[in-house]
């Protein structure tokens, strides 16, 4: 039987028992709004996610199986779910103790504040400690280079591992364990930094634009138009090696271009932004009345805009802080963004990629590209978290 003829099979299956489940809920229930209302689709959904918690639970019961094989093959998947697991229980332990812990106005934001939420806030807390105090928690620096290379991840010596190496060493031999620590401080730090720096060109031009309108509105709008028609990884990926040329064996200049091209390019999206909410708030009646109070540009823009516009832009800010995050993670496995010896999440995916050679008969030791790319995943997604909460604060909208 092939797998497509297996799978419209399946699906025929659980639209039977969708339907079925439906029918029981209403004679069971006494025709009870919950059941006569719900619509087919929802109906199979419930049985669709009943089917994918049961596979999950024996693709878990699998990676702990007594044969390898079988336990390799699911290896990646039982981690997965026991990681999924324990942030669910750190996120409701976290916002338990902040509905306890805090100043009333903390308490009050974390009793309406989400499980996905709070797993988020804990997740930037994390990794903001983790960047900020690197050098006091990695157990060897960035650029030491240890006696022994390619160490495999685990700890065991009978598979290539060494206890004083956790999660192994590189190519060069430098401690894996210590550059994902000092990764944070210089992935994160250079993300958040360029993100600011968009900010402030994008929103500034943003907010002038809307504020003194005529030509400079038309001359900065149809300047972004031609910079957004260009793909932005492109176009970076393109000015970065221009900039490789002209930084030659500087590699912190490179890393100053870096952040100038990312930032610029991304100003544009932030700009765009800007320039439609300063629009809604400058035909408002206190702007009006300000103008006639004879208050300069600035107190315009400062004092009156940006505070009306701080929700919008500060759900904008997270999301254009994962787009930079991910842009300069790309770069840098391109080999084009944060220069060695520098540590990065992107160049240490691309430097451990041979241990995924491993992963049919050790998966342990194919997870060590997976270390650096799972942390960049978890603080897109904690990110994202957060934004979605923020949007749903800021849109007025009730549970």
């Amino acid at each position: 039987m092939t797998f497509w003829l297996q799978l419209i099979l399946a699906l025929a299956a659980m639209a039977a028992c969708g339907w079925v489940f439906r029918l029981a809920g209403q004679k069971v229930t006494g025709n009870r709004p919950a059941f006569r209302d719900m619509p087919f689709g929802v109906a199979f959904g419930y049985v669709f996610g009943a089917v994918v918690l049961v596979w999950l639970v024996r693709a878990y019961a699998l990676s702990h199986a007594a044969d390898p094989a079988v336990a390799n093959k699911y290896f990646f998947l039982g981690k997965a779910v026991e990681a999924l697991l324990l942030f669910a229980v750190l996120g409701w332990l976290f916002r338990l103790l902040g509905r306890r812990v805090g100043t009333s106005l903390s308490r009050k934001l974390f009793r309406s504040m989400p499980l996905t939420a709070s797993f988020g806030v804990l997740t930037i807390l994390a990794y903001a400690i983790v960047a900020i105090f690197a050098g006091a928690i990695a157990p060897y620096g960035q650029e030491e280079v240890l006696a022994a290379a390619n160490v495999v991840p685990g700890g065991d010596p009978a598979l290539g591992g060494n206890p004083d190496y956790p999660l192994g060493t590189d190519q060069i031999g430098r401690d894996i364990l210590s550059r994902l620590i000092y990764g944070a401080q210089n992935t994160v730090g250079i993300a958040f930094a360029t993100t600011c720096l968009a900010f402030f060109i994008g929103g500034t031009l943003g907010f002038l634009a809307a504020t003194l309108g005529g030509w400079l509105d038309q001359l900065l709008s149809r300047a972004v138009d031609v910079l957004m028609a260009i793909p932005s990884l492109i176009f970076a990926l393109l000015l970065m090696t221009i900039a490789s040329a002209w930084a030659g064996s500087e590699k912190g200049l490179l890393t100053v271009y870096m952040v100038l091209i990312i930032a610029v390019i991304d100003s544009t999206r932030v700009y765009r932004l800007a320039r439609a909410v300063g629009l809604n708030i400058v035909v408002m009646d206190y702007i009006e009345a300000a103008k006639l109070r004879g208050e300069g540009l600035g107190y315009l823009i400062f004092r009156e805009i940006l505070p009306n516009a701080t929700a919008p832009l500060l759900a904008e800010f997270g999301l254009r802080f994962c787009f930079v995050f991910l842009t300069i993670a790309s770069l840098s496995f391109l080999g084009v963004g944060i220069q060695p010896p520098l540590a990065d999440w992107g160049s240490m995916v691309r430097d451990m990629a041979q241990f995924i050679n491993f992963a049919a008969f050790a998966p342990q030791i194919a997870s060590a590209p997976l270390l650096a790319a799972g942390a960049i995943a978890l603080l897109t997604v904690a990110v994202n978290f957060v934004v979605d909460w923020m949007l749903h604060r800021s849109s007025g909208l009730k549970e």
